[in-house]
């Protein structure tokens, strides 16, 4: 275990919240923009793809490619998800909207955080 401990943080959090779609799908259905198709085939792919990054951050030789492919599934997340939450009264569940606009900025702290690694 050569890589900080921020490290290792990173990958479980990925990593519980890839689970977390197979715990409580109905939540990351619920915030699933119409426009997209299969919304069911996408909340597991998604969830499937966090739990296979956060793997890939542990192991030296997919650190790399797992990194940057967080950073692209955030800022897909951050154009499909995040903005479409903030439209839809529906989406956003009752959180309130400055809850939702103070994530927006978290979305770039997250791809930082991926970023300072590589």
């Amino acid at each position: 275990m050569t890589e900080p401990i921020s490290l290792y943080i990173m990958a479980a959090m990925y990593i519980l919240a890839g689970l977390m779609h197979f715990i409580i799908p109905k939540v990351y259905l619920r915030v699933m923009p119409s426009y997209l198709p299969n919304p069911k085939f996408l909340n597991y792919s998604s969830g499937i793809a966090e739990i296979l990054l956060g793997i890939g951050l542990c192991i030296p030789i997919l650190k790399a490619i797992s990194i940057y492919f967080i950073i692209a599934m955030l800022v897909i997340f951050l154009i499909t998800i995040h903005l479409y939450m903030l439209s839809s009264k529906k989406a956003s569940g009752g959180i309130p909207k400055w809850i939702l606009i103070l994530r927006i900025p978290l979305q770039f702290g997250l791809m930082y955080w991926a970023w300072y690694y590589l």
